[in-house]
């Protein structure tokens, strides 16, 4: 497998381009699902979930072309048409759906525009349990029958889907993107409460809209959708990526340099950065996005203490990247994760790079060293391979992180975007 190679203690300088946010693109791909016209996407990233979604879309008759690259040498994003003229298969199998959690959103379009699906449990980063029992729950308050048999999701909707009032008990994006999209081609009124207000929610919602859907609330933790008959195309833009956002902000921090991070917005993140300017981060709102500096500040960067929660609140996916910057933060910082239980797995291999970190529980009390020294690593999941990355360009001498075919699956040229900052970072390919 590949590895990336760092050299580390390199300020870095230079502009960044953020790419469309994957977790966006993915349930607008499913959304495709909803019509027989064609849907248009720009600013798509090029990652390997990208590539996966597209190989399931297919495999259930969508017809996917590639329009070309928008904006120069391809770097403001592809362009990708999708048109499910006629439903060719219902079922998502294992070895499409195993590497990417995100193929179950499938699940509501199918059952929404064919009354029926059947979809394997789904994979992904191995970060505890992550169920989908809130979208089998969702659906069927929709009027789906559903039944667990030998790995698979067995969905029915024999009279079709009908309206309903659903009031998730917790917070769940994928289950709020899974039962509005049901819902907008269901009979009647559908009111979810309690619904996740991720941006990447209000992109779809967005997007739906522009197809002819009826939603209301879009934003908020309370969204009505009226169901229509059917929906057609649509061209929609994605939104940029904020973890992505997040991350290099993070590099110019970790690393004292400064980075303007352009094709973004704060809005996306208005918490996260709160949170880096406690740090001593300077953040500068320009036109296309904003500047993330540390460069000539000689103080060091501040402790601050972090507890994950949905949107608004710091989100998780972002937790594994602050604890690589509090690991060089002076003085003590609690980090605590409330979203997923298991997230700490590169606890670990930060320590083995020098950090001072312990665990209780989902708290993570980080005393902030000197130093990292580079070290030979392995990454766990995708956003515990991007912490890896930001500790390795802090880090004095060499580190090398292992299985970072995760980080492909969510950062479009890493390598490139930082070399570009003047990182010293390369990937070594398989067997060279």
């Amino acid at each position: 497998m590949d590895q990336i190679r760092i050299l580390g203690g390199k300020p870095l300088s230079g502009t960044i381009r953020i790419s469309g946010a994957k977790n966006a693109a993915l349930p607008l791909m499913a959304a495709s699902l909803l019509t027989a016209e064609t849907i248009r996407l720009s600013n798509l990233p090029h990652l390997a979930d990208i590539s996966t979604m597209t190989d399931l879309l297919a495999q259930l008759g969508v017809e996917i072309r590639m329009d070309g690259l928008a904006g120069n040498g391809g770097h403001a994003g592809r362009v990708l048409s999708l048109r499910a003229g006629a439903i060719a298969g219902t079922t998502a199998p294992y070895d499409l759906v195993r590497t990417m959690r995100a193929s179950v959103l499938v699940l509501g379009p199918l059952l929404a525009r064919a009354g029926r699906a059947r979809v394997s449990l789904p994979g992904g980063c191995a970060i505890g349990n992550r169920p989908v029992d809130l979208h089998l729950w969702a659906l069927s308050e929709l009027g789906a029958e559903i039944e667990l048999a030998d790995g698979y999701i067995d969905a029915r909707a024999p009279k079709g889907l009908r309206g309903a009032d659903i009031v998730f008990p917790r917070v769940s994006v994928g289950a709020t993107e899974n039962a509005m999209m049901a819902a907008a081609l269901a009979e009647g009124e559908t009111v979810l409460a309690n619904a996740a207000r991720e941006p990447e929610i209000g992109d779809l919602a967005d997007c739906l809209v522009e197809m002819g859907a009826e939603i209301e609330g879009i934003g908020t933790g309370v969204l009505s959708i009226r169901g229509v008959e059917s929906l057609g195309g649509a061209e929609h833009a994605i939104v940029p990526d904020r973890i992505e956002t997040g991350t290099y902000a993070m590099a110019a921090a970790i690393t004292g340099g400064d980075i303007e991070l352009k094709d973004t917005r704060c809005d996306l993140l208005d918490g996260v950065l709160d949170k880096l300017r406690e740090t001593g981060l300077n953040i500068t709102p320009t036109d296309t996005g904003f500047r993330a500096s540390r460069a000539g500040d000689n103080r060091p960067l501040s402790a601050v203490d972090v507890e994950t929660a949905p949107f608004p609140g710091f989100p998780t996916d972002l937790q594994a990247q602050m604890m690589a910057l509090m690991s060089v933060a002076p003085g003590a910082s609690v980090i605590t994760e409330t979203v997923f239980e298991d997230r700490f797995m590169h606890v670990s291999e930060l320590a083995r790079m020098g950090a001072d970190i312990t665990v209780d529980g989902a708290s993570a009390r980080v005393l902030g060293v000197d130093k990292l020294i580079g070290a030979e690593v392995m990454a766990t999941d995708l956003r515990a391979s991007v912490s890896l990355v930001l500790a390795g360009l802090a880090a004095e001498g060499e580190t090398v992180i292992n299985r970072v075919y995760h980080l492909d699956r969510g950062y479009e040229r890493l390598e490139e975007k930082l070399s570009a900052c003047g990182a010293e970072i390369e990937r070594i390919k398989d067997g060279q």
